[in-house]
């Protein structure tokens, strides 16, 4: 089973940037799609963005236009570029893949899919 590994975040100030990464154990190349998630204390996981492997995207509103997400299948990582940051972007951020399909249940039923250990991003005002 390929494990995935989320990194980089960290503690910026409003209008910053950050790029996530999630690199895999093995390939990623076979996932009909992988997204990043987010989970903010005390509030459910939100989808924020999803990429599939021809390559289209989709955003959650609250996100688009800031952010983009993109996969180099050569290094089997998926990254999340953060711009114009702003504190309620503030949450432990995670990835996942696998099909569209089982990306948008494992937002109500985040039981059903394995995680990482996530990576903190904090947007200070």
């Amino acid at each position: 089973q390929v494990q995935l590994v989320e990194s980089g975040g960290g503690l910026v100030q409003a209008g910053g940037s950050l790029r996530l990464s999630c690199a895999a154990s093995g390939s990623i190349s076979s996932f009909n799609a992988m997204g990043w998630y987010r989970q903010a204390p005390g509030k459910q996981r939100e989808l924020v963005a999803t990429i599939t492997s021809g390559g289209s995207t989709n955003y959650a509103d609250s996100v688009k236009g800031r952010f983009t997400i993109s996969r180099d299948n050569a290094k089997n990582t998926m990254y999340l570029q953060m711009n114009s940051l702003q504190p309620e972007d503030t949450a432990v951020y995670y990835c996942n893949a696998g099909s569209l399909l089982l990306l948008n249940v494992w937002v109500q039923n985040p039981s059903f899919g394995s995680w990482g250990q996530g990576t903190q991003v904090t947007v200070s005002s």
